[in-house]
This record gives structure tokens, sequence and C-alpha cells, in this order.
């Protein structure tokens, strides 16, 4: 939970909608697995799994994405903003030693945009974003175990429990009537 909320906030600063939008869904997910392991409620745990199967392919997306595998290229391809803005990743202009330089009279950029370089990057933002999805997958694989192991002793919880007598029937034994409690027909 924790590591979804910290890649939605730096998602929200650099405007970066598809993300926002997915990690929003992935938060809520979470949320309906945690109220599943609390309540002892197997549906929502296969909930969780079938989720965690989409969000790993999201941050492989992700990942391909920034390291522009195949045909994805960050220069020509918005994806991250829905083809709305020209942002990029908040990690871009504020990575760990970055000098960002605005370039003057750019006639590269459009009126409400302005053109920088930026140098020194200790880790580019490509491979930030990369490590941060990569650490998603990771705790996703560990939340989908997780979740299938969690489900399938709830279901087994359910299919031992006897509903009429309460008790599992192979370990209850129901007390045996003496000889002389059974009823006898009567006739007269």
């Amino acid at each position: 939970q924790v590591a979804a909320l910290q890649r939605q906030v730096f998602d929200f600063l650099g405007y970066q909608w598809a993300p926002i939008l997915a990690n929003f869904v992935h938060i809520l997910a979470v949320i309906l697995g945690i109220f599943g392991t609390i309540q002892y409620r197997s549906r929502y745990l296969i909930l969780y799994a079938v989720w965690l199967v989409l969000w790993v392919g999201w941050n492989a997306f992700i990942i391909c994405f920034y390291l522009e595998v195949g045909r994805l290229s960050q220069e020509r391809d918005f994806v991250m903003t829905f083809n709305t803005s020209l942002h990029r990743s908040w990690w871009m202009e504020n990575g760990p030693g970055c000098l960002v330089t605005p370039v003057l009279n750019a006639r590269l950029a459009p009126e409400d945009h302005h053109v920088i370089t930026v140098t020194g990057c200790l880790l580019d933002y490509q491979y930030i974003e990369v490590v941060s999805s990569a650490t998603q997958i990771f705790l996703a694989l560990f939340g989908f175990v997780y979740a299938c192991y969690v489900s399938k002793v709830f279901l087994e919880e359910e299919d031992s429990f006897d509903f009429i007598g309460g008790f599992d029937s192979y370990s209850y034994q129901a007390p045996q009537k003496t000889s002389h409690l059974q009823l006898q027909p009567l006739y007269t």
C-alpha cells in the first residue's frame, strides 16, 4: 500500500494521468484484498489476485515504455498523459543530482511550455521509473501468492464446516440413544 501511495504522489507531480488512474484502481484493489483477508472473504482475495495479474502487465508495459522497447518512444508517444500534455515523469527534472537549465528563445516549445536541459543526474529518470515498476511487480507477485494461498485456506474451511450441526462431521459424533429411551409403537 505504501509503495502504491508513493508512486501515486510522484505521478501526480508529473501529471502522468494514465499511471494515476492505474494507481488509484490498484489502491482500491489492495484495500479490497485487506478487507477480504480480515473478513475471511475468499471472493475479494480472488478479485485481488486477478487484479494483480493485470497490475503486473501494466508495470511491464511501463518498463517497456521507459526503456523504449519495440516501437515505443517517449518523444512521440504521450500515452502516460493520454496525449493531453507534454509533461514527463517528475523524476526527469527532480532526480538525484539533476541540474535543470532553461533554454531561452526556444522555438521548439508551445507557448504554454518551456524547453529545458537536464544534466548531471546520478540516475536517469527512465531507470528510476523502471526500478519503481520492477518493485511493484515484485510486490504484486508476492501478493498474488499470498492471495491464492489464503483464499485456498478460506475455501477449505468453508467446505469442512457442517452447517447443520455446526461442527466438522468427521470429528463430532452425536450421542447414541440407549435402548430404554427408544420409542416403541403403540397398538390399541
